[in-house]
Parts: C-alpha cells; structure tokens; sequence
C-alpha cells in the first residue's frame, strides 16, 4: 500500500503539519514548506508554536528553534533527536 497523499481530514492544523514533516522525511522541501506555513498561521497557539520549533531544528536553524521553545514554556523539554521529538510531539498533540 502506498503512503497516503493528504492527511487525514480529521487532523488539527498542528497535526497536519507533523503529518507533513514526516512525509518529507524530516528534510527541507515542499512538504517542510507546508509544514511551516501552517505554523505561521496561529503563532503564540502552543500546539503551533511547538511544531514551530521542530521546522526550524529540521531546517538546522538552532536559534531560531530555541526562540520557538522558549515561546513554548520552560516545561517542555525537548528530545535528543528530531525523529523522537517527533514522537513525542506528535504523541501530546493526539
């Protein structure tokens, strides 16, 4: 069975963009595009702001991640590699 083209309709907006993300194999692209345009788009949204971070650590910008998990709060300490922060982002917004 192949992967899906579009994610699932019944998805938030955050998790649409993780859904995006992996698909794109956590690498820059059309599908990390997607991704952070739909970050852009509730800004200050924690679910938003969190998956914000996780587009720029994918893009390698370190700075600009870590300015996204400090909008995010103190609490959320993020994992040691991008496919696990994926996990557990994606585990808390389900």
């Amino acid at each position: 069975m192949s992967p899906a083209a579009v994610p699932p309709s019944d998805f938030s907006p955050p998790q649409v963009a993780l859904w995006w993300l992996r698909k794109g194999e956590f690498r820059l692209g059309p599908e990390w595009q997607k991704a952070h345009m739909i970050c852009q788009q509730q800004e200050g949204d924690f679910a938003h702001d969190l998956v914000h971070a996780l587009c720029h650590w994918i893009e390698g910008d370190l700075g600009n991640r870590d300015y996204w998990y400090r909008r995010v709060g103190a609490e959320w300490q993020h994992a040691a590699s991008i496919a696990a922060e994926w996990e557990k982002i994606s585990a808390r917004l389900a």
